[in-house]
């Protein structure tokens, strides 16, 4: 392992280990006061938080975008200290952290015995809501995550995500697919972060005016198994309760190839997606690039994706 990762793997290790004992109000001042110094130092992730921002609110003046930024890397800090929290939290914590609305969609969805996948993106604490949905619902689930260098820091989020009731596959490899279809033909639930393609061979979509790639996964999934395919937000106010919605069903189209109705599917994603970004932009924990024309290289700046 070098020393760079050692660093990382140690740093997570200490938020887990110790954030989790901190009270309250005191964990999230210490939250604000990371990312105001974060936001302060206008590092890599900071300026491209900023810059996606610029997307997602094309009218905003630069003091505008300063103001989001800020309020994103907030955001960003409160979702790592509740998260290194959620381990200690009891029951009764995490049912009153979260409060869904039209939560009908996925209870009557699980009730028809066909399977649920719930598609996010990065808005808020997707964990907290995974853990309220083992919890306060008492449905386990199935989800995948990237694979983190080095491969001790993967194995603690697995570990940590394991602990709050979920079942966690590694997204490389290739038997995460099938796993995931069984799941789903047995009347499960699988959870997926789908804002962000991960392999580089994901669906073509529009997103606030340009393009960007999605995974296929979500409606490969409920075409093949013929899972139910929910869309849902998440978001902060001013309450120390996430907020969140389930959205209508994407339903499969009638006609077309598996591509053309895998596309127009992820497309209706998306467009989930950007009505719960656009609503709260300072949510959106985005601080990589996504759309293509930033995963380019420019002839004006040179610079490589």
């Amino acid at each position: 392992m070098n020393p760079r990762d050692q660093v990382a793997d140690a740093l997570y290790g200490l938020g887990w280990s110790t954030v989790k004992q901190l009270p309250e109000p005191v964990a999230a001042r210490l939250g604000r006061t990371v990312a105001d110094l974060t936001w302060k130092q206008r590092g890599k992730g900071v300026r491209r938080l900023e810059s996606n921002y610029a997307r997602v609110v094309p009218d905003a003046t630069p003091e505008r975008l300063a103001e989001l930024s800020r309020a994103g890397m907030r955001s960003y800090l409160r979702y790592w200290m509740e998260s290194f929290r959620l381990p200690a939290w009891s029951p009764e914590r995490v049912a009153a952290g979260f409060e869904p609305k039209d939560l009908h969609h996925l209870t009557d969805g699980l009730a028809t015995g066909r399977g649920v996948v719930l598609a996010l993106p990065h808005l808020a604490n997707w964990d907290l809501a995974g853990a309220w949905v083992t919890t306060k619902l008492r449905t386990p689930f199935t989800t995948v995550a990237e694979r983190l260098k080095p491969e001790t820091l993967y194995d603690r989020f697995v570990a940590y995500r394991e602990g709050l009731g979920m079942e966690v596959l590694p997204h490389s490899g290739g038997a995460a697919f099938g796993t995931l279809a069984r799941r789903l033909r047995d009347g499960g639930l699988v959870c997926l972060v789908a804002d962000r393609d991960l392999s580089a061979s994901g669906v073509e979509v529009d997103f606030f005016g340009d393009k960007a790639r999605m995974p296929a996964g979500p409606a490969l999934l409920a075409q093949q198994t013929g899972a139910l395919l929910l869309p849902v937000t998440l978001w902060y106010d001013d309450s120390p309760v996430m907020k969140g919605r389930v959205h209508p069903p994407i339903d499969v189209p009638g006609s077309g190839t598996r591509t053309e109705r895998t596309s127009l599917m992820t497309q209706s994603l998306a467009d989930a997606f950007a009505s719960g970004i656009a609503d709260h932009p300072e949510d959106w924990h985005m601080l990589q690039r996504l759309w293509l024309a930033d995963l380019e290289p420019r002839p004006s700046d040179g610079e490589r994706p």
